[in-house]
């Protein structure tokens, strides 16, 4: 077990009439991810409302603020039961078995377009044998014509561009190696969660996006900016990419601040502490 301490504050200044917003900034909630304490703090009197996706656990906070600042926390502890496999026991699941609720995750999505980039993964990973090393060879490949580079892309910015340009963060990393999965008929979904163990040379904390990727009827935890650990990562929310996980969606005017955001493990009983590992890590349910 992993135990993971997180917080994130929030804060908006709220220009007339007022607006509304949404947020997935609240871990989400499965048999291996378990919450064990949790808060919430909102600046304005409001009355908070909180869904879950059943389909994917993702939970949206949603506001209609005031206008005048507003500030969102929400902190929480987080215990993460992974379930870890031996890579070379891990195959792919052929389409024609695929449950209909993965399926969508093999489609062309607005920032994977992996219709137009068919071709290039057939030649570079079709030969490849079809299991959890050909997903790692995907990485592998993204990592090196990839470089990390702070404000090098924006919000637009699509798999086919980060391909081009050869540089992007950890939102872009992921969109090319789902892309190029998605290519050879590999499902995979853009997740997002914190850059737990990131270099500080980085920068400060932040929310950090990461692939999973559906193998062996379980979807696995990939890294392809190689920035973080991901046996610290806890799962905020899943889509087809970041369109479908903003942590924040705004109606109306607003400037913001960056955000704040601290994440530790915690020393427990029977708990470890998060390390780079070889084995193949899933929290899913």
């Amino acid at each position: 077990m992993i135990k993971i301490k997180l917080g994130i504050e929030l804060r908006y200044d709220i220009a007339p009439p007022g607006s509304d917003l949404i947020f997935n900034i609240h871990a989400a909630h499965t048999r291996q991810q378990m919450i064990t304490q949790e808060s919430l703090q909102i600046s304005q009197a409001l009355i908070p409302q909180i869904h879950t996706d059943k389909s994917t656990s993702n939970r949206y906070l949603r506001l209609s603020a005031a206008p005048g600042p507003l500030t969102v926390r929400y902190g929480a502890t987080v215990a993460l039961h992974h379930h870890i496999a031996q890579p070379e026991q891990i195959s792919e699941i052929p389409v024609a078995r695929l449950p209909m609720d993965v399926m969508g995750y093999v489609y062309p999505s607005r920032y994977c377009q992996s219709d137009q980039l068919h071709r290039l993964a057939v030649a570079e990973f079709g030969h490849l044998w079809q299991g959890y090393s050909r997903v790692q060879a995907i990485q592998e490949w993204v990592q090196r014509r990839v470089k990390f580079t702070n404000n090098a892309s924006n919000s637009n910015t699509s798999a086919l561009e980060t391909l081009r340009d050869g540089v992007g963060i950890c939102r872009d990393f992921a969109h090319l190696m789902i892309a190029l999965c998605r290519a050879v008929n590999i499902p995979a979904r853009f997740t997002t969660g914190i850059d737990y163990g990131a270099d500080p040379a980085l920068g400060p904390t932040d929310f950090h996006a990461y692939v999973e990727v559906y193998l062996g009827h379980r979807w696995y935890i990939f890294d392809p900016s190689g920035t973080a650990i991901p046996m610290g990562f806890v799962r905020f929310g899943t889509g087809r990419d970041a369109a479908d996980v903003a942590y924040a969606t705004i109606f109306g005017t607003v400037t913001s601040a960056l955000p704040l955001i601290t994440v530790e493990a915690l020393a427990a009983p029977h708990a470890v502490m998060p390390y780079a590992c070889r084995e193949a890590l899933s929290t899913d349910e």
